[in-house]
């Protein structure tokens, strides 16, 4: 369902890339350097995704300007928080499919300087998008992506009068390797995906999986936006598990009709004993809808304890058919699964 998001995102780029045309033209070249980077990487089938900067540490001078291109189907920002700010949620209460960016608040052209005087942040961007910010003064800045917990970088911004440690082609190289580092962890856990779908229930699914790793610009999330056991034979009366291993990443469980805010559960949800949400489906043609499920909330010194994160969903089947079902986060990228279910 976040076809219709991407769609906008499409439209409103075209807008974007005409104005930094007309911008250009009117300040002619600048005397700084543009360094370059990206966001995100993927599988070539979709299976796999990074949600990182690549690389996530630059040294530049002040002065100078990082473009960064939007390279996957995934969504991301580039964003840089005033210190001290309270990270704002990246969508409205109707949660991502109906919901509107919310920004840090609103988002900045093309082009903005940060200062960590204020936030500035990219509107949500995919493949096929760029997003360039300027540092006119020396100091050190925090990159984050509003959408991914998890997915940061670090910007060292240095006097002019000082000597760079790296080029970009140093940065490209980079770039390279944590994305061949990142990719190829996917690909081992994939391997392992199926092997470890058994949870606490004998028909079990495991909802994505997901590895945070970190070096000195921070921290690089690599996911598997896929449901291991994806096809589920039970029988009439049996109840199938769905486990999220994916943190920091959420998912949902949906069959039927996508609802317009798919953060909640649907009515009739109900909560078993220990927690995970429950559902009853007598029919393929019912909708019902999980929320969103994972370890979301990251142990934070200073903060309030969040309470226990729900990270499962159960579903007992009353009758034999064919129950398709996907995640509505991410079912774009193929994450998608169904139940057979026998007399």
């Amino acid at each position: 369902m976040l076809h219709n998001l991407r769609k906008r995102i499409s439209r409103r780029a075209a807008a974007v890339a005409a104005a930094a045309l007309i911008s250009g033209a009117a300040t002619g070249a600048a005397s700084a350097a543009e360094w370059t980077g990206t966001v995100g990487a993927q599988a070539s089938d979709l299976t796999h995704t990074a949600l990182a900067f690549l690389p996530n540490e630059f040294w530049i001078h002040a002065g100078d300007t990082i473009r960064f291109h939007f390279v996957t189907a995934e969504l991301h920002t580039v964003s840089f928080l005033k210190p001290g700010q309270t990270r704002p949620p990246a969508f409205s209460n109707f949660g991502i499919n109906g919901g509107v960016f919310i920004g840090c608040p609103g988002t900045n052209p093309d082009g903005s300087s940060v200062t960590n005087a204020a936030c500035v942040t990219s509107d949500i961007g995919v493949a096929g998008r760029s997003y360039s910010v300027s540092f006119p003064n020396a100091g050190n800045f925090k990159l984050v992506c509003l959408v991914h917990v998890r997915m940061t970088g670090a910007i060292h911004v240095l006097p002019p009068s000082e000597t760079l440690p790296h080029d970009q082609a140093f940065y490209d190289r980079e770039a390279g390797a944590e994305r061949t580092g990142l990719l190829s962890e996917a690909n081992a856990l994939n391997a392992d995906g199926n092997a470890e779908t058994v949870e606490t229930s004998p028909n079990a699914v495991t909802a994505g999986l997901a590895v945070i790793r970190s070096n000195g610009g921070g921290s690089q999330t690599v996911a598997l936006m896929r449901f291991f056991g994806e096809k589920t034979f039970v029988r009439v009366g049996d109840t199938v598990e769905w486990t999220n291993r994916a943190t920091p990443v959420a998912h949902t469980v949906t069959f039927g009709t996508e609802p317009f805010n798919d953060m909640p559960p649907s009515p009739g949800v109900t909560l078993d004993e220990d927690g995970a949400r429950h559902a009853v489906l007598s029919s393929p043609n019912e909708s019902v809808n999980s929320g969103f499920i994972g370890v979301l909330g990251q142990e934070t010194i200073g903060a309030p304890e969040a309470p226990l994160d729900i990270t499962r969903f159960r579903v007992t089947f009353t009758a034999p058919g064919v129950f398709n079902y996907v995640c509505a986060l991410h079912d774009d990228l193929g994450m998608k699964g169904t139940v057979i279910v026998r007399p």
